[in-house]
């Protein structure tokens, strides 16, 4: 599965600002994974 460039953008940016993680390590995921943690990160920033 592949994802457009905007959404690309959208989830290594959310990552990287959220989780403070490099570039190539939210890169290097799988957008399925990627998809997870930010799902994830949402979820736990909903629950503060």
């Amino acid at each position: 599965m592949t994802c457009g460039p905007d959404v690309l953008y959208q989830e290594v940016s959310y990552l990287a600002y959220h989780l403070h993680w490099q570039l190539d390590a939210v890169l290097d995921l799988e957008h399925a994974d990627r998809r997870r943690f930010v799902r994830l990160t949402r979820d736990l920033a909903a629950q503060r």
